[in-house]
C-alpha cells in the first residue's frame, strides 16, 4: 500500500512537469562510428522555470533542447513536454524556438518575419496585427515594426527573434545560446531584459548557454552537463529573488552559486 502511495505521488510529479527527461540517451550513427551525444540524462521542468544548460562545448546541451523540440529523436528514455511527446507538443505549438543566429529573413521587415509562423498557423490579419503589436512592446521594439532586419544591430534582431517565437503565446520558450555572439555590454543588457519579460510572461524557459554568469543571473536552476556522452553532474536551485539587478553578481550568494557550477564543470572532466 505504502509503496502504491509513494508511486502515486511520483506519477503526480511527473505529470504536473513542464518537461520530463527520465533515462535519456542519443547516440548518433556516423560514418566514422557511433557518438555517443547524451547518455543516462533525469530531469524534471517545472511550470514558469528558467532553467539553464551549462557544460562545455560538445557536450550535449544543444541536442538536449532538440530533442525537446522534437528536432531530435533520443535512441532511449523519454522524454515528454506539457505531459505528451515532443512531436504532439510540436504540433500543438507548445513552444516558441530561438536559434543562436536571428534568423530573420532579408527580404521581409521586422514585422513580416514576426507574422510568418501566424501566417502559417492561418490566423486572421487584424489579430495578426495585434500580436505583433504586443510582442514588439514586450521585446522594446515598439516603432519598429517596418524596419528591415539590415537596419537593426545585432541585439535588436535577436530581440525581434524573441519575438517571433513569442507570437503565437506558446508556454514554453526554448532558448539555444541567443546571446553568444554580442558583445559584454549588449548580453548584459539582453539579460536584464529577458528576465523582465520572463517576469512578464511567466513563460518556462529552457535557456543553453557557454556563461558562467549568465546562468547564473537568470536561472531558477542551473543544469551542469559533463563533457559527451552529456550527463548531467549537477542541478542547482538558485536562492536568489526573482527581482535581479545586475549587480547582484558581486553579492557573496551569487559568486557562492557560480562557484558550484564551476566545480560542476571541473567534476564533469575528472569523470571523463
Amino acid at each position: 500500500m505504502q509503496v502504491q502511495k509513494v508511486q502515486a505521488i511520483e506519477d503526480t510529479h511527473r505529470a504536473a512537469s513542464v518537461i520530463s527527461a527520465q533515462g535519456l540517451n542519443l547516440t548518433f550513427q556516423t560514418n566514422d562510428g557511433p557518438v555517443h551525444a547524451l547518455r543516462d540524462v533525469n530531469l524534471e521542468i517545472e511550470q514558469g522555470d528558467f532553467v539553464s544548460f551549462i557544460g562545455p562545448s560538445g557536450c550535449g546541451k544543444t541536442t538536449f533542447l532538440r530533442v525537446m523540440a522534437d528536432l531530435e529523436q533520443p535512441t532511449g528514455g523519454t522524454v515528454t513536454v506539457n505531459g505528451v511527446s515532443p512531436e504532439e507538443a510540436r504540433k500543438n505549438r507548445a513552444y516558441g524556438y530561438v536559434f543562436q543566429a536571428a534568423g530573420l529573413y532579408p527580404w521581409r521587415t521586422i514585422g513580416g518575419n514576426i507574422r510568418l509562423p501566424l501566417e502559417i498557423m492561418g490566423i486572421p490579419k487584424a489579430e495578426q496585427a495585434k500580436r505583433v503589436e504586443r510582442v514588439l512592446e514586450l521585446v522594446d521594439l515598439a516603432g519598429f515594426e517596418r524596419k528591415f532586419p539590415w537596419q537593426l544591430s545585432g541585439g535588436m534582431q535577436q530581440r525581434a527573434s524573441i519575438a517571433r517565437a513569442l507570437s503565437f503565446d506558446a508556454d514554453i520558450l526554448l532558448m539555444d545560446e541567443p546571446f553568444g555572439a554580442l558583445d559584454e555590454i549588449v548580453r548584459d543588457h539582453l539579460n536584464e531584459q529577458l528576465l523582465k519579460l520572463w517576469a512578464r510572461t511567466e513563460k518556462t524557459i529552457a535557456f543553453v548557454t557557454h556563461s558562467i554568469p549568465e546562468a547564473v543571473y537568470l536561472s531558477t536552476k542551473i543544469v551542469v552537463m559533463s563533457p559527451r556522452p552529456g550527463r548531467i553532474t549537477d542541478v542547482i536551485e538558485s536562492p536568489l529573488p526573482k527581482e535581479r539587478p545586475l549587480d547582484i553578481r558581486d553579492t557573496p550568494e551569487f559568486l557562492e552559486i557560480a562557484h558550484r557550477v564551476r566545480e560542476g564543470l571541473r567534476a564533469g572532466h575528472q569523470d571523463e
